[in-house]
């Protein structure tokens, strides 16, 4: 099979879906794989890095789209990739459908099959390819927002660990799945006051055992968020429901109650963000104000550690990539129950319930497609 490798064209997107480990893999597997001119550049990897693993250079990304079966991604085809989709061709990255009508539209549209990053999901409920993103997320959400916490961004000018006889900042975060688990960990580390809550009994007595003392556990209800957000000098939203737009846990009128200069931090973005005045930024241009309050909600943090990044998401993805590459996806996903889950659009049909029900049209089982 041909793999095609295209570079990431997003706004301030440095990670590359492969790395030259992974071409090796694939090659010794007996495929081939094209992969556009400085498509890892922005993750230290270069053309001739690529070459010396078995991989075609391709000058541009038009050969790549256009003799490629499985184009292999880190975010979602833009607008301007869109044309170069065909049907017949499979796309495996990450796609976040549900927060986007016109993304899913245009894919449905071109015919081909999307397999998504984040929808791939094991019996456990844990979501492989999503994990290690989330991971790098939540320690950056805090690193970030320390840092917009600082009066010369419109934050508070509050240092999220005090010093001796002056009390630390309040993070607040919701969700204690792996975004918050990774957030709250280098929040108590930095010497922050902590708060968690999640809807999840059983999650929270796991939490209890793993979680330093300066983390303060709490079940999620309306009430509680509000009682939380009231005294937070930062918030991290790491809520996620897989493949479904994440449900607003804060609400436009509760930055009212809110500390002025305080920062929000929405990991949730990509699906629609867990508050209600998220509106998605760029590494660029990553913040906004609100009623006083600052605002990050940068859609591929990630991306701005590409380094990092791009091993840990590769070191994930590539056994998936393998069996896309070995077997057709239609024999991959009858083989593997976790990526049977990845499937979103096939054939100009949605497969995933949540992504059907984020804009009330049709889903068709994903083993109809086998």
């Amino acid at each position: 099979m041909k793999i095609g490798i295209p570079k990431e064209i997003k706004t301030n997107e440095n990670r590359v879906a492969l790395v030259p480990s992974g071409v090796e893999a694939l090659v010794a597997a007996g495929h081939s794989v094209l992969v556009e001119s400085g498509a890892g550049v922005g993750s230290g990897f270069d053309d001739g890095q690529y070459a010396t693993a078995g991989a075609d250079i391709a000058p541009a990304a038009a050969p790549v789209w256009a003799e490629a079966e499985l184009i292999v991604k880190v975010k979602e085809p833009i607008a301007a990739e869109w044309p170069r989709m065909r049907a017949g061709q499979t796309i495996f990255t990450y796609f976040h459908f549900a927060a986007n009508e016109q993304l899913t539209r245009a894919h449905l549209d071109s015919g081909t099959t999307c397999i998504a990053y984040e929808t791939v999901q094991l019996p456990t409920g844990e979501l492989p390819l999503l994990t290690p993103m989330s991971e790098v997320a939540g320690r950056m959400a805090v690193q970030e927002g320390a840092k917009y916490l600082e009066k010369l961004y419109g934050g508070r000018g509050v240092l999220l660990g005090g010093v001796p006889g002056v009390s630390p900042a309040h993070v607040v975060i919701l969700g204690g799945g792996v975004v918050g688990v990774h957030a709250a960990k280098i929040a108590a580390g930095m010497g922050a006051s902590v708060t968690v809550l999640d809807v999840s009994l059983e999650r929270l007595r796991y939490l209890s055992d793993a979680m330093p003392a300066n983390v303060q556990l709490l079940f999620s209800n309306r009430q509680a968020v509000l009682k939380q957000i009231a005294t937070a000098d930062l918030v991290i939203g790491g809520v996620l429901i897989a493949g479904a737009v994440a449900p607003k846990l804060i609400r436009r009128e509760d930055l009212r109650t809110m500390r002025q200069g305080a920062v929000i931090v929405d990991v949730a973005v990509d699906q629609g963000g867990c508050v209600a005045t998220t509106r998605p930024t760029t590494h660029e241009n990553p913040i906004y104000v609100v009623d006083g309050v600052v605002h990050y909600a940068v859609a591929n943090m990630p991306g701005g550690v590409p380094r990092t990044s791009t091993l840990a998401l590769t070191n994930a993805t590539l056994p998936y990539v393998l069996q896309l590459a070995n077997k057709g996806w239609k024999q991959a996903l009858k083989d593997n129950a976790a990526l049977l889950q990845g499937l979103n659009v096939a054939d100009g049909k949605i497969a995933h319930r949540a992504v059907a029900k984020a804009f009330a049209l049709h889903c068709t089982a994903p083993e109809e497609f086998l």
